[in-house]
């Protein structure tokens, strides 16, 4: 699969991600699934300007902080039960694209306990902020 880096509005960004992030969450449509926590993996990646991710003095607030994804996801996931990992990715998704530094986002979930024949099951998304 070619690289996102390679779109026309992402050609001067550098990527940032996080991989197999795995939270305890609340999620599912089935009865079963509302009465307990299932494993969720998710795997972000965000586009960032280099003009605005290429630090000049090695300094963290020059870049923008892998802690503001994975806390982001973990308070998402906080808030409670939620049915669709199609609605759970697109929260995550729209609330890290709010970051000012951000252009766009990659986010996917997957649960990999659902069944015993496959590795998981999941849903992705990709999103562009408006310029």
């Amino acid at each position: 699969m070619p690289s996102l880096l390679s779109h026309p509005e992402l050609s001067d960004c550098r990527r940032l991600f996080l991989r197999n992030y795995n939270v305890m969450s609340n999620i599912g449509v089935h009865d079963f699934e509302k009465i307990s926590e299932q494993r969720v993996l998710f795997n972000v990646e965000l586009f960032i300007p280099l003009l605005n991710s290429t630090p000049t003095q090695d300094e963290l607030n020059e870049v923008v902080d892998y802690d503001f994804i994975r806390e982001t996801i973990k308070t998402r996931v906080g808030k409670g039960h939620i049915q669709l990992q199609e609605t759970l990715c697109d929260e995550i998704a729209n609330l890290l694209l709010k970051h000012p530094k951000v252009r766009a986002v990659l986010v996917s979930t997957e649960k990999p306990d659902v069944y015993p024949d496959c590795e998981s099951v999941g849903v992705e998304v990709f999103h562009i902020k408006e310029r």
